[in-house]
Order: C-alpha cells, then structure tokens, then sequence
C-alpha cells in the first residue's frame, strides 16, 4: 500500500491503495454528510462500492485532511487512521477522492467531494490538483448532479465538458405500460446467484462493449452487488432463446427514497432490434409498481438519442443530470 502525503498551509494529502475499514467508514460518512447538503452522491455506487474489500487494481484513494476547526459546533469524520498525531493537534477528513485507472484506452476517471462545512477553503481545488497529477494531467472527472461548484472547478483546472447522464424519472401509478410482448421463441426468468453469473457476464459485455464503466465489469463487482442489501433475484429478469442468455434487466429498489431504478437493460448485439429491450423495459417496471413503489428511475447518455426516445414514449423525463469533463490531452 502507497501512503505519499502531501502537505500544504495545513492541509494533508494522502494517496492510498487501499483503505482500512475505519477509513472506508470516515469516507462513507462524508459521502452522507455531502448527500444530504447537495442532494445527491459525490460518488457513484461503482465509487462506494471501491471503498471496501482491500486492495483493487487501478484504484487509488485520496484522503484529505485539515487541522479540526472547533467552536462552531459542527462534527466531521476523523479519518479514523491516525493522522495528524504527534504533528500538534487532531485533524478530520475534509475531502476524498477517488482515482479509477482500469480502462485501457480511456483517461483515469476520478470522483471527489469536500465536506459542506469545510468548502471555500481550497481543498477542492488542491484535490482536484492532486488527481491531476496523479493521472499525467489525463483524466475524465464526474459532476454528479451538475451542480455550480463543480462546473466552476472544473474550470478553474482546465477540463472541458464532453459527457452529459441524464437521470430520468416517471411515476409507477397508474402505470399505463402495455402487457409485454416478445419476440418469438424468447422466454423470460428471473437471475439465480452462481448459476447464471458467467452467461450474465457474458452478455453485459458484449451488450456494453462500447460503454466502459457497464461493459467492463468482473466477478467480484457482480459479486459485490449480489453482497448489497438491496440486491433481489426477483426482480433481475433474464430473457433466453434456445436456452441462451440474449438479454436482460436488472431492477433496483432505493427503499429510502421510494424509488425503483431501470438499473441496467442489455441485449446482446445479435438480439437487437426486435423489440425485447421494450418487452423486458416493460417487465421490469410492472414489477416495479406491483410493489407500490410511486416512482421509476433511470439513467442514460443524452447523445444516446434512441434509448431517450424510447425511454420519453414510455413516460420518463429528464430529472436531474450529471456531468462528465476530461482535460483536453
């Protein structure tokens, strides 16, 4: 595990491989703490999900941390790893961001986020800074929810805006989606953890093979997603021909919220056009609202302009968006 640190004007830096699970628990509470002030997650589920398990290969966390500021009531994370002692006082985190170097061709992306009581002071852009440099200044940087802040900083380290995530949205109730139909010869099922895991991941490369965050995932991020408690195999429909994976959807229900996510359709290449990414988009939501959920979610690219048409004919409208920038190199 690597721990260079980087100082300045009281301000700590340190880069890690891994985190230990108190660290990972400090960053979780930051991760809550920002959420709740901005509405939204500072970093994806894929981020979170990072956070713990040890080591994995391309990812690096940064933990910033500033002398504790006392008098106003307030309470931030300690970093729980002991940093700052014996330099003069406690210190907390105020800031983490995360490094995600496992594509081949793409830039490293990154996510990151300053606690809402410590923002204004420079840590996002001395963070922003820290990343840069540990990418070779090549990077492509989330801002989830698109908010000011973020596109200002942003700016201020030179990146440019070339990717827009729309989050979509449609009430559940009533919910005026028409039986499914599919195509001839394919059945439908639900997912079953350790039988179907390989042919699921087969097909979601093949079906994402130009999106790399979907298409790329492994074993243990299907494994930690099955881990998560909101996981349920019945509501993860497969859709077979002849006995082989050629589609599916996976739902997803933020029980807090109310609210049951589109999580993930895919239909392998040679499946396409025949109208079972409709059928299955379907399915999931009528299981979706026969769970009284009020509201489905979704995400999509906004240049993927035939899943917005779809998804605008099947009542869905923009919500929120999040946004992608990169530096020009």
């Amino acid at each position: 595990m690597t721990d260079a640190v980087a100082r300045e004007s009281g301000r700590q830096i340190q880069t890690l491989d891994a985190l230990t699970p108190e660290q990972a628990e400090d960053v979780l509470g930051l991760l809550a703490e920002a959420a709740a002030t901005d509405g939204v997650q500072a970093v994806s589920e894929q981020g979170r999900l990072q956070l713990r398990g040890g080591h994995r290969e391309g990812v690096r966390h940064f933990l910033v941390t500033a002398d504790r500021e006392g008098g106003d009531g307030e309470s931030t994370p300690s970093t729980g790893s002991g940093a700052g002692q014996g330099d003069g006082g406690a210190r907390e985190l105020v800031g983490y961001g995360q490094l995600e170097d496992t594509d081949p061709i793409e830039a490293p992306a990154v996510e990151l986020v300053v606690h809402p009581g410590r923002r204004g002071r420079g840590h996002g852009r001395a963070l922003g800074n820290a990343l840069l440099g540990a990418s070779g200044k090549r990077l492509r940087a989330w801002a989830h929810g698109g908010k000011p802040a973020a596109r200002h900083l942003a700016q201020v380290l030179g990146l440019t805006l070339f990717r827009e995530l729309r989050q979509l949205r449609r009430p559940l109730a009533p919910l005026d989606i028409a039986e499914p139909v599919l195509p001839p010869g394919v059945t439908v099922r639900t997912f079953v953890p350790g039988q179907d895991d390989a042919a699921w991941l087969a097909v979601n490369a093949a079906a994402f093979a130009h999106h790399p965050e979907q298409g790329a995932l492994t074993q243990r991020d299907l494994d930690d997603r099955i881990a998560e408690p909101w996981f349920d195999p019945k509501g993860f429909f497969l859709a077979e021909r002849d006995g082989e994976l050629i589609g599916f959807h996976w739902t997803k229900v933020h029980a807090e919220e109310q609210l049951g996510e589109v999580y993930v359709v895919g239909i392998r290449p040679d499946a396409q056009g025949g109208g079972l990414g409709k059928a299955l988009t379907a399915t999931g939501l009528r299981h979706l609202a026969a769970q009284a959920l009020p509201t489905a979610m979704l995400y999509v690219d906004a240049d993927n302009t035939a899943a917005v048409t779809v998804y605008e004919r099947l009542g869905f409208a923009t919500h929120e968006v999040d946004l992608m920038y990169r530096t020009e190199s």
